[in-house]
């Protein structure tokens, strides 16, 4: 809890003779303007945080502190917005490992490896327009993950945030016999230890947070996509327990409407009906939210959800031939505030107003805000360097637009930088 300041001014007495004296009158107006004055000094200052108190901003040069672990803050009274900022080009300390050291790199994000040369992805860091980012410190996070587990739950983008994770630890620690990687739930959960600390950096495949049609964690591309939308106790028993907890889901949901089953995909007696994405995806938050408020041990978890990565499919949105996507891109997007039709703001509404409600339910989920960071970077994407799962047809090798990856995103890059917010958000605790 931040002090309140208290301003104590001393000012001549008022008691004066009757108004019509001149000098009275005077008196009385010097001593008004004294207390405007002071009261305009103290609004400010509580309104910009910029009169009184310092910015104690770390410089650039302080970056490189391994034992950086405390945010600083533009004043004494609030905490910095870590969300709004801008970009940096960094190639002194980013990135924070090299994609051929990282044994468990996914082919899908390996895009040096399959052929991208322009490595300029790999340099830009993340700086808020009050304050520094604390330095991610794999050890220091080891200690804290001792005899725990940090569990992502989602999507294939929550996946990648997974393996930038398990990249950023993983080449910390030299000993490769202190470290494994096991899957469990047909493949549903993957499980990285660290075996010295007994830490584990899980992933659990879970595209709409409810069960689905889709939960095969290969076997997941169908034409029509259903959701038991009041049902999770399947996916719930595998990571309710887990220490840490970083949900997503946003993308699977894109579709005008979706499919909802009142039922099970094991009976036939089932109803099935339309319902328009938005309602689809309320119902699915709130069977999550109403699980993780029956379920989640409040004294032992931490929960944390990741707001939508934006795609960039539409290169007509930042000034490109209409047609065009991600492809060729090697530029950040300079336009502060930017905001392209990759992302939707009343899905992310949805999510506030679920986090709002939660709160009032006595459960804080922190909302990891990377929509607008994420917005800024549409050359961070594979585009065309990665391991394609299927074989190419002619077509698609004579325009390689045509199968540009404009949904995932290069490691290392700009899921690094979540989980530098992310760090900062597990040992500062908001």
């Amino acid at each position: 809890m931040a002090k309140s300041h208290q301003l104590l001014v001393s000012v001549p007495s008022t008691s004066c003779a009757p108004i019509w004296d001149i000098k009275c009158s005077f008196h009385s107006l010097i001593v008004v303007l004294i207390v405007s004055l002071v009261a305009g000094v103290v609004y400010l200052t509580g309104e910009s945080g910029k009169l009184l108190f310092e910015d104690n901003s770390n410089s650039n040069s302080d970056r490189g502190k391994e034992n950086e672990e405390s945010l600083t803050y533009s004043s004494s009274n609030n905490k910095c917005n870590l969300f709004s900022g801008k970009w940096i080009f960094d190639n002194e300390s980013y990135p924070l490992y090299k994609e051929q050291d990282c044994k468990f790199m996914s082919d899908q994000l390996a895009c040096q490896k399959f052929g991208r040369e322009d490595l300029n992805y790999q340099h830009w860091r993340w700086q808020p327009h009050q304050c520094d980012i604390p330095r991610f410190n794999a050890t220091t996070l080891l200690e804290k993950l001792r005899n725990k587990r940090l569990v992502f739950v989602g999507d294939s983008l929550n996946r990648g945030q997974w393996v930038s994770m398990v990249c950023l630890i993983d080449t910390a620690v030299h000993d490769s016999s202190l470290k494994s990687m096991h899957y469990r739930y047909n493949t549903s959960l993957i499980i990285f230890k660290v075996k010295d600390y007994n830490a584990t950096i899980e992933f659990y495949w879970e595209p709409l947070l409810v069960e689905s049609n889709s939960d095969d964690p290969v076997h997941h591309r169908l034409p029509e996509r259903i959701v038991r939308a009041n049902s999770i106790e399947k996916h719930g028993s595998r990571w309710t327990n887990a220490d840490f907890i970083v949900f997503n889901t946003y993308l699977w949901w894109r579709r005008p409407h979706i499919k909802v089953l009142w039922g099970s995909f094991e009976k036939s007696d089932g109803i099935y009906k339309e319902v328009k994405m938005l309602r689809s995806y309320e119902m699915a938050l709130k069977a999550w939210a109403d699980w993780l408020e029956i379920h989640v041990n409040r004294t032992k978890t931490q929960l944390f959800f990741m707001s939508m990565s934006p795609v960039h499919e539409r290169a007509e949105e930042w000034g490109k031939a209409k047609g065009e996507n991600c492809y060729s891109e090697k530029e950040i997007i300079q336009e502060e505030g930017y905001q392209g039709n990759g992302s939707d703001p009343k899905m992310m509404k949805i999510v506030e107003s679920t986090m709002d409600e939660l709160k009032h339910r006595g459960l804080n989920v922190h909302l990891l805000n990377i929509t607008q960071l994420s917005e800024y970077r549409k050359e961070g994407h594979p585009s065309i360097y990665r391991k394609q799962w299927d074989s190419l047809t002619e077509e698609q090798i004579a325009n390689p637009s045509s199968y540009a990856d404009c949904i995932h995103w290069c490691l290392p890059g700009v899921p690094d930088v979540w989980n530098e917010l992310l760090y900062a958000y597990i040992f500062n605790n908001y």
